[in-house]
């Protein structure tokens, strides 16, 4: 297949050059981050901030996804989440559920079906050859009864809440996980929630946004997602750092 990709911070983001979003790509395997921006007055109890967290879960994903390791994508994710925990538990209260957190969409090709992971809303977009979109997305943060600070720390990475990495590992066997056969893929797209809310928060189907994507290309998405954001109702984040990645092809 071929992969494109793009990742931009948002427009509106102090410095210009912080992108909390990171894309990892390779020859049979594609992964988006979206680091979950931390609110203001929130102790995470952490010494590093959010793109240190999304570069270090990149370090440790690469490497078994490029020696095409055998193991099940969230056995992967688990190793990752150790990994990083390990590197800053002598500095950090890694306890902390408020410990910088990120989503994880990860598609793995094989030549008889396609493996994906999706963990917290960044989701991940299916197309058959005769058209027929299939989106494999985990809405467990939409569902929460409340969404105060303090519910959303109580909920974080335990039953009834919802699942990011950050520093329990248990909570990669939580993501949303499944195959499809190659035969009836023929493009896949990999969205942060800063590009997949051209669908989910303007009100384009999937279709419209896959067409997007495999005619104009990611630039062409993104730049539609800022223009709606640029005039968008006042009302929680305006803009949002913003990820696709686009496979297509045989």
């Amino acid at each position: 297949m071929e992969i494109r990709s793009l990742s931009e911070a948002a427009p509106d983001r102090r410095p210009p050059a912080v992108n909390e979003d990171l894309v990892i790509t390779g020859p049979d395997f594609a992964v988006v981050l979206d680091g979950a921006t931390a609110p203001k007055g929130v102790e995470s109890g952490c010494l590093h901030d959010v793109p240190w967290l999304v570069r270090q879960l990149a370090v440790q994903l690469a490497p078994p996804l490029l020696a095409r390791s055998a193991a099940p994508l969230p056995d992967l994710l688990a190793d990752a989440i150790v990994a990083v925990r390990d590197t800053h538990a002598g500095t950090c209260d890694v306890s902390n559920p408020d410990s910088p957190s990120s989503t994880v969409a990860m598609v793995r090709l094989f030549p008889d079906h396609v493996e994906h992971l999706v963990l917290a809303d960044s989701p991940v977009v299916l197309r058959s050859p005769e058209g027929r979109v299939t989106v494999h997305n985990d809405d467990r943060v939409e569902r929460l009864p409340e969404r105060t600070l303090e519910a959303v720390r109580r909920l974080r990475n335990q039953p009834g809440g919802f699942w990011a990495a950050s520093t329990e590992p248990k909570a990669a066997y939580e993501a949303i996980t499944g195959t499809t056969d190659r035969a009836d893929v023929d493009v896949i797209a990999i969205l942060s929630d800063g590009a997949s809310r051209f669908t989910e928060r303007y009100g384009h189907s999937w279709d419209e946004l896959l067409d997007v994507l495999t005619t104009a290309g990611p630039r062409q998405l993104i730049d539609r997602v800022h223009a709606y954001d640029a005039v968008a109702a006042a009302g929680g984040k305006r803009y949002d750092d913003a990820s696709v990645v686009l496979l297509q092809g045989p």
